[in-house]
């Protein structure tokens, strides 16, 4: 029986290519090289979104996770890096959505502007998001990776909901001294919460039953693409530092994305977070560093190159925690 993932990236890599020939052609080496450097660095700093990405996809029937390659990059490419910045100008400034998709095709400069300018609810949407996945997963898991932390987060994880009011808390404290619009800070935070807890429910109520199955797959399919959106969305804003140009942009992080995905399907088949015991830990500590790296933006300046470097060192070391597990067990 064919499986799900083979020839993971062959796809992945034909898409580049053309992607890149394309770009190169109209827009000359300048143009390529930009691409090429977004796309390296959505792969990279999004490493940890790809395991987290596994541990839920396992849940999910082979039909969805075909979907998550298809349809879902359709997603994350025009819907996540295009239409939604889109979206959120438009609610944030209320101007209509076309307007600002006329603008960013005709004067990508002031796009980027207006985008920069909503930066703060998009900060504490992904920030707060991201917080309650990495929190509700260390409240929550009985084996640990950093002894000495998580046994306590365990341990306070008895307490009702206490994730839901640490970053209730959190987002209060940050509002007050927020350098951005105190009362966009709430509600975009608060949307990010709810959402979370929205997802979280639907899809731990549903049944196991043939339909409940379908609906599981649809409601886990969302909820992916949500944490790609909160993953994604602080990039698409940082992307605009390096060019204006939408199409290299909308490119290169889409390139990155499709890499992304391909790379979950592996980790899937091929049961990686089974054998590294501790890459599942790896990531969730990077979850949590970059939505504290997220929030903190909303006081101070967090260079980018360090948010990008947190999720990478949680996730390397994870790996070699799980090399030396592998090693002791053997022996």
């Amino acid at each position: 029986m064919k499986t799900i993932t083979s020839n993971y990236f062959f796809w992945p890599i034909v898409v580049s290519v053309i992607a890149l020939c394309f770009v190169g052609y109209i827009g000359g080496p300048s143009a390529f090289l930009l691409v090429s450097i977004l796309a390296i660095l959505e792969t990279t700093l999004s490493f940890d979104n790809a395991v987290v990405n596994a541990k839920v996809l396992e849940r999910m029937s082979p039909v969805w996770q075909r979907r998550f390659l298809t349809w879902g990059i359709a997603i994350a490419v025009f819907g996540t890096r295009f239409v939604l910045p889109i979206l959120i100008v438009s609610v944030a400034l209320w101007v209509s959505p076309s307007a600002i998709a006329i603008l960013a095709f005709t004067d990508a400069a002031e796009y980027g502007r207006l985008l920069g300018s909503v930066h703060g609810s998009i900060t504490a949407f992904g920030g707060v998001f991201l917080l309650m996945v990495s929190l509700k997963y260390f409240f929550n898991k009985a084996k640990h990776w950093i002894h000495s932390i998580e046994t306590h987060l365990v341990k306070w994880g008895r307490i009702e909901a206490i994730e839901i009011g640490f970053a209730l808390v959190l987002l209060g404290i940050l509002s007050m001294y927020t350098s951005f619009d105190q009362a966009e800070v709430l509600i975009a935070g608060m949307v990010g919460l709810v959402l979370f807890i929205a997802m979280e429910g639907i899809a731990g109520t549903l049944s196991v039953e043939s339909e409940g199955v379908a609906m599981q797959g649809a409601t886990l399919f969302i909820y992916l693409n949500i944490l790609d959106s909160a993953f994604s969305l602080d990039g698409v804003v940082g992307a605009f530092a390096l060019t204006n140009n939408l199409l290299i942009i909308v490119v290169g992080l889409g390139i990155g994305a499709y890499f992304v995905r391909a790379l979950t399907l592996y980790f899937v088949e091929k049961k990686t977070l089974m054998t590294l015991t501790y890459l599942e830990h790896g990531a969730h500590w990077a979850i949590l560093g970059l939505a504290g790296a997220m929030l903190a933006n909303l006081v101070i300046h967090v260079p980018e190159v360090f948010t990008g470097l947190i999720g990478l060192c949680f996730v390397a070391l994870a790996y070699r925690s799980s090399l030396r597990e592998m090693q002791t067990s053997n022996t």
